[in-house]
């Protein structure tokens, strides 16, 4: 049992590396853990994993999606929701989204206020990112080359629409059980006038960090992990893959480049070739463990668009197999 705990106590005195010795007290034992990121405290409870099991049992249904299906509309050349028809793409494909969350034109509204009732209009751009045309694929199960021109897909559209709104939220909810309504590989871009409220602690937490040591709050994370090497995933030139000691889902990745670096379009070539090979690392991990096509939620967070900070890049990857709400990070 995880249970996320919003409070800002903080430990007194200077933080000591956690490895093995210090975790062995913890291992079988209720105790709370610190998230920089977000300046919160989580509840962890190991102790009830080993309560006895008489839930739900499933065996996962086959895989048996055809490469290419005539009714699904984000399949090349099919005709979608607005009569519009998708090209004969053959790569990635990106579309203004059909139900679009948020609407760059608004009516002329005021902000309300009654009381604790509070509301106000936001604008924002939302666009569909299809992976492959190839029906039956996930991003786990694609090629790096493949993998490679989504990453440039990404960082595309931040640049793009990056010029215009505060925050870019790059996402993908895959599955059914993530609440995915096609399985077509695909994720979204929702992009808003505003800064969402985890986005805004997360940018404060590495501004205070930054203004109290001059150094990068993810570069001392990767250096202290990397140190302890216990919750180390992979690890490759250009990338670490973590799963935080701070995590609230029973599988859940961070995601984070080995140097500081605000956004995917800063990325080298070699960093995006690199983090191609990692995500497909990432992901074919849960679907081996699994033996299913896995179901998760992932979303990019780099610095906000037209914002001086010091925050850096980090994805911060959920994935369990149940269904789960996306926030507004």
């Amino acid at each position: 049992m995880v249970e996320r705990l919003f409070c800002k106590e903080r430990v007194a005195g200077s933080s000591p590396v956690i490895g093995s010795n210090f975790m062995t007290d913890y291992y079988d034992h209720p105790h709370r853990r610190y998230n920089p990121l977000q300046d919160e405290w989580v509840l962890v409870s190991p102790h009830r994993t080993k309560r006895p099991w008489l839930g739900q049992k499933e065996t996962p249904p086959p895989d048996d999606r055809p490469s290419f299906d005539p009714k699904c509309y984000l399949c090349p050349g099919n005709e979608r929701a607005n009569g519009e028809h998708n090209p004969a793409y053959a790569d990635t494909y990106v579309f203004e989204n059909d139900f679009a969350a948020l609407l760059p034109a608004l009516p002329e509204a005021k902000p309300i206020a009654s009381g604790l009732l509070k509301s106000e209009p936001t604008g924002g751009e939302c666009r569909v990112l299809c992976f492959s045309p190839r029906h039956d694929l996930s991003l786990g199960n694609m090629e790096a080359p493949a993998i490679r021109r989504v990453v440039d897909m990404w960082s595309d559209q931040i640049l793009d629409v990056g010029s215009r709104m505060k925050w870019v939220q790059i996402f993908e909810n895959k599955g059914a059980a993530m609440g995915a309504s096609n399985p077509h590989p695909h994720g979204q871009v929702w992009a808003c006038d505003y800064l969402p409220s985890l986005v805004a602690k997360e940018d404060a937490c590495q501004r205070s960090h930054f203004e109290t040591h001059r150094r990068s709050l993810l570069a001392d994370l990767i250096e202290q992990e990397i140190s302890a090497g216990e919750r180390i995933v992979a690890l490759t030139t250009h990338w670490a893959l973590i799963v935080p000691f701070w995590a609230i889902w029973p599988f859940e990745y961070l995601l984070l480049p080995r140097r500081p670096i605000q956004r995917l379009p800063d990325l080298t070539d070699a960093e995006r070739d690199d983090l191609a090979v990692i995500l497909k690392t990432g992901i074919s991990v849960y679907d081996r463990l699994f033996e299913t096509s896995f179901p998760y939620s992932m979303g990019w967070h780099g610095a906000p668009h037209r914002w001086k900070g010091t925050s850096s890049l980090a994805v911060a990857r959920a994935l369990l197999p149940a269904a789960a709400a996306v926030g507004d990070g």
